[in-house]
């Protein structure tokens, strides 16, 4: 497995559509058919209506957030969407998130380490020295992601915000540095 990149990021504004529950109840794995696959074509269908305030995104980001009854009870917030400017408005029938800025371990998948990518994590912070430094992780779908039917050909990124295990100053890139991080590179990552 190769190790994952670290890189500071400043906030990221999304916009989207969200689902709270047990989203394989209806379906395992990665299929249109359980809830996450339909909360990307309830997503789809509101970008491609005509007459909608937003171009068609060139990245998109599936964001998995955790609570404290995950662990018990399975469920979880997904929320699917788009990265937007900090001065548009939203209509009221899309939400958002705010990815807070901070350092995030951005691994790289590829065709079926996209299936795996908890167990490809877990390995990973077992002898990294950082820690998940919040409650999330998000994917980042661009060009490189050629759809369910071709995911032995895809790659997406895999984002978890990530803080040193020992004291001392961040490990990670300036945000100068990094290409895409920050507000001034919209959907360039």
């Amino acid at each position: 497995m190769t190790a994952p990149r670290i890189e500071h990021h400043g906030p990221r504004r999304l916009a989207g559509l969200g689902h709270f529950g047990d989203p394989m109840e209806e379906g395992t794995g990665w299929t249109e058919e359980n809830a996450i696959g339909r909360l990307w074509e309830r997503l789809s269908s509101w970008l491609s209506a005509p007459g909608g305030p937003y171009p068609w995104p060139t990245v998109f980001f599936e964001v998995h957030v955790e609570t404290v009854g995950t662990p018990l009870r399975g469920e979880f917030e997904v929320f699917v969407g788009f990265e937007v400017g900090d001065d548009q408005q939203l209509p009221v029938d899309l939400s958002m998130k705010v990815l807070p800025e901070g350092d995030y371990a951005v691994f790289t998948l590829r065709g079926e380490q996209i299936r795996s990518d908890e167990p490809i994590l877990d390995s990973w912070l077992a002898g990294a020295p950082f820690e998940k430094d919040s409650c999330f992780m998000a994917q980042r779908y661009d060009e490189r992601f050629l759809g369910l039917e071709r995911l032995a050909e895809s790659e997406l990124d895999f984002l978890v915000p990530v803080r040193p295990t020992v004291p001392g100053p961040s490990p990670a890139r300036s945000r100068s540095e990094v290409p895409g991080a920050g507000p001034s590179a919209r959907r360039s990552t």
